[in-house]
């Protein structure tokens, strides 16, 4: 081991270390956390699918942000749907308007049904390519369900990294 690898924690594509938390969301992509309401969608704002936040994102890898199933993957890979599970369905839906992009800067990691650890790589985003097509990189992650789970709180804010806990059910 290096210098380096000491200063930084070895390598850095190494995947992320998730704190398997019962009834929590843990980030899925590095960046920063915005609120519902600042996402330019108004789907999203508004929640009409359900209360969660945004993320501005700084990584190009999602993550599963807790244990469960895959249960929807769009065709266009631009979302992924995941159940946890004690039951909790997030849609994690990167870029707005990037189902226009028809696939295009997406590549699933993960097929519908499959079983994934919290920390598993779900999809690998290009940022770049979303930016280039004129669409915002900002990631709404959606609890689908939350009006059969306990009370929802946002415990993140700012800057964060994958696997820190973002959402908590009490």
């Amino acid at each position: 081991m290096g210098f380096f690898d000491k200063l930084f924690g070895g390598k850095h594509d190494a995947a992320p270390k998730f704190a398997g938390e019962k009834m929590t969301i843990m980030a899925p992509i590095d960046g920063t956390v915005i609120p519902l309401e600042q996402i330019p969608d108004e789907t999203f704002a508004t929640a009409i699918l359900g209360p969660g936040c945004g993320i501005e994102p700084t990584g190009d890898t999602v993550y599963a942000p807790f244990d469960g199933t895959i249960t929807q993957v769009a065709s266009t890979l631009h979302a992924i749907g995941i159940t946890s599970d004690d039951g909790i369905e997030l849609l994690i839906h990167v870029g707005m308007d990037t189902v226009e992009m028809q696939g295009k800067g997406f590549t699933a990691l993960v097929k519908e049904e499959q079983k994934v650890k919290a920390g598993t790589a779900l999809l690998k985003v290009d940022l770049d390519a979303i930016r280039a097509a004129n669409h915002p990189t900002t990631t709404a992650i959606i609890v689908t369900n939350a009006d059969d789970l306990p009370k929802l709180h946002i415990i993140a804010g700012g800057i964060v990294s994958t696997g820190t806990p973002l959402f908590k059910f009490e």
